[in-house]
């Protein structure tokens, strides 16, 4: 699971057609670089690999009147949109994914239609309850709690624990869309979290990459 490669494909297919510079400052903007390898290495890497593979489309576009080197725009391709969005129901559905995965698909889930949005959220809850039935054949404290197995009873019960909160959350978050919240796809305007050119960046890093260009 690759938390990158969706959140890079979401920002171009965001804009319909950006550079690297604008996809980093998006990226910057969500926070990404702190709660995923949204590093401005990592981001230009995934620009260049995904072109390779046919997911992006490569245009060279003249340097800007402050001259430089021609600068690369990208534009999603048909293969390019089928794999976002088969990450998205994917990482959305998945139980057992890291953070950045689960964080980079709410990102993008009202990409989705709200009913669809809605069924993978319950797969989700169903794919949690399956794996805590599991975890608690196995694991059954006694009186004395977590510390009837030693110290490793504690890994048990953080998973628990995690998995908990991890329905929980999920089941808040069914609640408020059930409830009408976010603008879903097919449904108006939607609310797209991006900056224009001229626009500051309070959230940028500052750090300088050969990507950037002006």
């Amino acid at each position: 699971m690759s938390a990158i490669r969706l959140l890079v494909l979401g920002a171009v297919r965001q804009h319909g057609r950006a550079h690297g510079y604008q996809v980093r400052n998006d990226l910057e903007f969500w926070g990404a670089h702190e709660w995923s390898n949204g590093k401005p290495g990592s981001i230009y890497h995934a620009l260049k690999q995904m072109a390779k593979q046919g997911l992006l489309k490569a245009h060279e576009v003249a340097p800007s009147t402050a001259g430089g080197p021609p600068r690369t725009e990208y534009e999603i391709t048909e293969r390019g949109t089928e794999e976002f969005f088969a990450m998205l129901r994917e990482y959305l559905t998945s139980y057992d994914q890291k953070m950045d995965v689960q964080s980079a698909a709410v990102g993008f889930i009202v990409d989705l239609p709200r009913d669809e949005a809605l069924r993978l959220l319950r797969a989700r809850i169903e794919g949690i309850e399956e794996w805590r039935r599991g975890v608690r054949e196995h694991y059954t404290p006694g009186e004395d709690g977590p510390e009837s197995y030693g110290h490793i009873g504690e890994i048990m019960n953080l998973w628990l624990h995690t998995a908990d909160a991890g329905r929980e959350w999920t089941r808040g978050l069914i609640e408020r869309i059930e409830g009408g919240a976010y603008v879903f796809a097919g449904e108006g305007e939607p609310f797209v979290a991006v900056l224009e050119d001229e626009d500051e960046n309070p959230y940028a890093t500052g750090e300088r990459h050969p990507g950037d260009v002006a």
